[in-house]
């Protein structure tokens, strides 16, 4: 089912997931427009910080996620994990 906003745009949410988690930790961390789950605590930390990065520059550019072209989200996501 596909929620849609005021704008009649559907909600979109970036879904993070880390794969390498060996300590037996469960992280979860939720956040503006993303979602992170698993990962050691290097790879989350690095996926939020990735996902708070391209919600700063949605901001910027005063864009959401729903509004972007594949080719603006890959570009967004490009500069925001530098």
């Amino acid at each position: 089912m596909v929620g849609y906003n005021s704008k009649n745009l559907p909600d979109v949410t970036l879904v993070g997931l880390g794969l390498d988690a060996k300590d037996g930790h469960k992280r979860l961390t939720k956040g503006e427009n993303f979602v992170v789950c698993g990962g050691s605590e290097e790879t989350h930390g690095k996926i939020v910080e990735t996902s708070i990065k391209v919600n700063e520059k949605l901001d910027a550019r005063g864009k959401r996620l729903a509004e972007l072209s594949k080719n603006e989200f890959i570009d967004i996501v490009s500069e925001a994990s530098q």
